[in-house]
């Protein structure tokens, strides 16, 4: 190899390096690939659909109630759930009716005929939701692994937002 062959080598190898950092730069802290596994979002996601997970945006912005989030859970596990409470609110479900701040919370997302235990936010120990934590729910109550059992997740523990559903291709959504 002569000079330019090994210049012109290098400058290939090194838009190839550039290429692969920007790559898992966006797919670490912009967006990524993400499926639904189990049925505990019915009937609002299903099982074994994709999405488009945003990461970046959601960093630097507040978490709003409604949100489908991703979250780390046990260590290598993830979860898709909807963020319910906000710091400073308290929460429960009686006769399988949402309340936040005592007054009655109206649920168009999950399916009016499921009944499902009650829960206090005191059965975790909070009389309030506490600064930087927040109370995740499955849209199937009856089915969904979520801050009923695992208690109240913290910001940092939030993966990213859901904001497109791009599989299957008949369901293709913006959430």
């Amino acid at each position: 190899m002569d000079w330019l062959e090994i210049k012109e080598f290098l400058k290939d190898t090194l838009k190839i390096v550039i290429f692969v950092v920007v790559i898992l730069f966006i797919i670490q802290y912009v967006f990524s690939v993400t499926k639904v596994v189990g049925n505990s979002m019915h009937p609002t996601l299903k099982d074994e659909e994709l999405f488009i997970l945003s990461k970046f945006n959601y960093r630097f912005t507040d978490v709003k109630r409604g949100d489908i989030i991703s979250l780390k859970y046990a260590n290598t596990k993830y979860l898709i759930k909807r963020v319910i409470g906000l710091p400073g609110e308290n929460v429960y479900i009686k006769d399988s009716t949402l309340f936040i701040n005592n007054e009655k919370f109206e649920e168009s997302y999950i399916s009016k005929e499921l009944e499902y235990d009650d829960f206090y936010l005191k059965d975790l120990g909070y009389d309030k939701i506490p600064e930087g934590m927040y109370l995740v729910l499955g849209d199937n109550r009856v089915d969904s692994l979520d801050s009923r059992e695992i208690g109240l997740i913290s910001k940092k523990d939030i993966i990213g937002k859901i904001a497109i559903r791009f599989w299957p291709l008949n369901r293709f959504k913006f959430i």
